[in-house]
């Protein structure tokens, strides 16, 4: 039976992880810039109305080109600084009526979270790497000794 490399198991762990992390970030701003890109396809403008604002989830209500009131199931694209009963401008999907965002708003405002979830990730998985190669690395001369 051949003895387990713990060193390099545990480098492939947190380099694993931080691909994970990477991957992340690149899917926190490629989501919106998809969605802003469906929405732009087929768009339509109306005047909406905060109905909840909550920790995940702003919902609201507006009335399409056709007079129709939609209340998308997975609230407001990109609705920070909204209140309950605020009145805004929204762009939504005539395709897609659920996928709606406030006039103005766009995916560019996600590069800034994104940006530092790898800030952070990164100098996480630096620290990691050190810390295993340090920790490993000291009981590997010990064993030697």
């Amino acid at each position: 039976m051949r003895e387990i490399n713990w060193r390099r198991r545990l480098l492939q762990l947190v380099i694993a992880l931080y691909a994970c992390a990477m991957l992340g970030v690149v899917a926190m701003i490629a989501g919106p810039a998809l969605n802003d890109a469906r929405i732009m396809q087929s768009p339509g403008r109306g005047m909406a109305t905060v109905t909840e604002v909550g920790m995940l989830r702003t919902s609201v209500e507006y009335q399409d080109e056709q007079g129709r009131y939609h209340s998308p199931r997975y609230g407001l694209l990109y609705p920070s600084g909204l209140g309950e009963g605020q009145r805004v401008w929204v762009t939504y999907s005539t395709a897609d009526p659920g996928l709606v965002k406030v006039e103005g708003r766009g995916w560019t405002l996600a590069i800034i979270p994104a940006l530092s979830v790898a800030v952070v990730s990164t100098l996480v998985a630096a620290a990691a790497l050190y810390g295993v190669g340090a920790a490993c690395g000291r009981r590997e001369a010990k064993m030697r000794l």
